[in-house]
C-alpha cells in the first residue's frame, strides 16, 4: 500500500489558478473534475476535502463565457440588460401566477358543484354546525 502525498489547500488553490490561466488561453472553463485530475485525487475526495474551492470553481463554470465584443460594454449597459431581462421574467411570472389563480378558482367551483351532485345522488342530508357566539 503506497502513501499519497498530503495535498494542502495552498496546493489546491495553486492548481486551480493554473487551470484558470489555461482556461484564458483555451477558452474552456475549468472544472472540478479537471482540478481533481491535476491534483491526482478522486473527484469525491477533492469535493470532501476542499468544498470551498470546488464551490468557487462551480460558480465560475456556471458563469457564461463572455462573447466577442463583450469587453466594450459598460457596467451601465450590462445593468440595463439585466433590468430588462428581470422585467421580462417578472412579467412572465405575473402572467403565470394569474393563470394559476384562475385555475384554482375554477377548480374550487367545480369541486363544490361535484360535491353537491354527489350528496344529492346519495341523498345525504347536511347537519348544520353550531356556531359559537
Amino acid at each position: 500500500m503506497s502513501r499519497q502525498q498530503k495535498i494542502t489547500e495552498q496546493d489546491a488553490r495553486a492548481a486551480c489558478l493554473q487551470l484558470q490561466h489555461e482556461a484564458e488561453t483555451t477558452g474552456r472553463q475549468p472544472s472540478v473534475l479537471a482540478l481533481s485530475r491535476r491534483l491526482g485525487l478522486a473527484n469525491t475526495t477533492l469535493r470532501r476535502r476542499f468544498p470551498d474551492i470546488c464551490a468557487e470553481v462551480a460558480v465560475r463554470r456556471a458563469q457564461p463565457a463572455l462573447p466577442a465584443g463583450a469587453l466594450d460594454t459598460t457596467g451601465y449597459e450590462t445593468l440595463q440588460k439585466d433590468v430588462a431581462r428581470l422585467r421580462r421574467d417578472n412579467q412572465d411570472l405575473t402572467e403565470n401566477l394569474e393563470m394559476a389563480i384562475a385555475n384554482i378558482q375554477r377548480l374550487t367551483i367545480e369541486n363544490h358543484r361535484l360535491r353537491q351532485a354527489l350528496e344529492e345522488a346519495h341523498k345525504v342530508a347536511r347537519i348544520p354546525t353550531r356556531r359559537s357566539t
